[in-house]
């Protein structure tokens, strides 16, 4: 973990001495697992130091389930949100005022970076409630002083109406709903030539996604996608997000402290060595963590970017340490599987994986559709051709079975791409 400036490096040590001493002394938990680890706050000088303190886990939090790692008291919480529960029991998220503040805070500053301005109107499309994607763009965008459509998840005809009526120019989704939306777009287009947008970006995330994707939504909808990061446990959005160079995603670093660690071991990894990303946060009252195993596989870039920000930056997410397939001893992400269908020229990017098991060995199956409607010849070289590029891409075999254009599901929110069969 690398420091910019002795301002940051000063500014960065005392909010990390703040965070330390406040679950030292208001969080029980997370006290007795230092004193197992035979530190104290006085032990932590720096962020130097960082590396002392034990980890915290998603499991943690289920096991103090709702509130048990609060470190605040009940009559200053202002709001609670929850984790999505998509790897199990959800999480609850507390926020004190100071804890809002701070994240409208993060949220403007990414926009901001994005490029978004108070001149913009930015059509927010995740959901609203526990989940924190919709209220965290809310709030930062209104904050930053742009014009806010809270137009939730779902109800895409009315989505597009809003886009077109309002001159929407950002948006705000999951990277599989803006490929849905540029298809309701493009159909658009067919009935009623000359209806288009006025969008300029589509800031995307809440799943991992892959460059293949990435194209094929700035082919769609004709604007710059860009990749914002967070996660309910540490704030929700606004802990990262891409500048318009998209060459990392540039990190809150006056609220979080970034490390990638050996996904087994726990060890330190170096600056470029892809691990598990473990965030610190700095400024958090109701929920403070110290080193918060997110299962998100990344990196921190090395060198600037190239739009002249100093500062962490961290790759794109390749996907979750439990979201790995192993299958017949093979190592496979989803993503890889996206990114090698975004080879093959004539698919879509809708599309499904199928776990199978029989003989207690694992066997994967891709279910995706073509871009165009085709004949069964052409469907059949398609298959045969992306069945050799999964080969060459995963070192293993995978049946696809290509399909016409919507013939699978599309999601509103995170899309569920594995489906794994009873048994498997």
């Amino acid at each position: 973990m690398r420091r910019t400036n002795r301002k940051t490096d000063t500014q960065g040590t005392e909010r990390l001495q703040a965070t330390v001493n406040r679950l030292w002394n208001r969080v029980p938990a997370y006290r007795a697992k230092m004193e197992q680890a035979g530190i104290t706050p006085s032990d932590i000088r720096g962020v130097e130091d960082l590396c002392a303190l034990p980890f915290t886990t998603k499991q943690d939090l289920r096991d103090a389930y709702p509130l048990g790692l609060l470190a605040c008291g009940r009559e200053e919480l202002l709001r609670v949100h929850a984790s999505s529960g998509t790897t199990g029991k959800m999480t609850i998220v507390a926020y004190t005022k100071n804890d809002l503040e701070a994240w409208k805070n993060c949220m403007a500053n990414c926009l901001a970076i994005a490029g978004v301005t108070p001149r913009d109107t930015l059509q927010v499309m995740f959901g609203y409630g526990l989940f924190t994607g919709g209220l965290g763009f809310h709030y930062g965008g209104e904050h930053l002083g742009a014009t806010v459509i809270p137009s939730g998840t779902g109800f895409t005809e009315r989505q597009v109406q809003l886009m077109q009526d309002l001159g929407t120019t950002v948006i705000a989704c999951t990277p599989s709903y803006a490929v849905h939306l540029s298809e309701v777009l493009a159909s658009r287009r067919k009935d009623q030539p000359g209806s288009g947008h006025s969008l300029k970006a589509a800031i995307l995330g809440a799943e991992p996604w892959s460059e293949a994707l990435r194209q094929t939504v700035q082919e769609g909808l004709g604007v710059p996608a860009l990749d914002i990061y967070g996660l309910s446990e540490v704030m929700g959005p606004g802990v990262a997000i891409e500048c318009p160079c998209q060459n990392g995603l540039h990190l809150n670093e006056d609220h979080f402290l970034a490390e990638i660690v050996d996904p087994v071991t726990g060890e330190r990894l170096p600056e470029g060595q892809e691990g598990e990303l473990v965030i610190t946060t700095l400024t958090k009252e109701a929920l403070p963590l110290a080193r918060y195993r997110t299962r998100d596989l990344t990196c921190i870039l090395p060198g600037k970017c190239s739009c002249g920000r100093g500062g962490i930056r961290i790759a794109r997410i390749r996907g979750r340490s439990d979201d790995m397939l192993i299958i017949k001893g093979v190592n496979v992400f989803p993503t890889q599987v996206e990114a090698a269908l975004g080879r093959v020229e004539g698919l879509s990017m809708n599309y499904t994986l199928e776990v199978t098991e029989k003989n207690y060995v694992k066997d994967l199956s891709v279910s995706v559709e073509s871009a165009s409607g085709l004949g069964e010849l052409e469907m059949e070289r398609l298959e045969r051709q992306a069945a050799r590029t999964l080969h060459e891409s995963l070192g293993l075999r995978v049946a696809v079975n290509v399909l016409l254009p919507g013939s699978l599901e599309r999601f509103e929110g995170k899309a569920k791409r594995v489906r794994v069969a009873s048994g498997a």
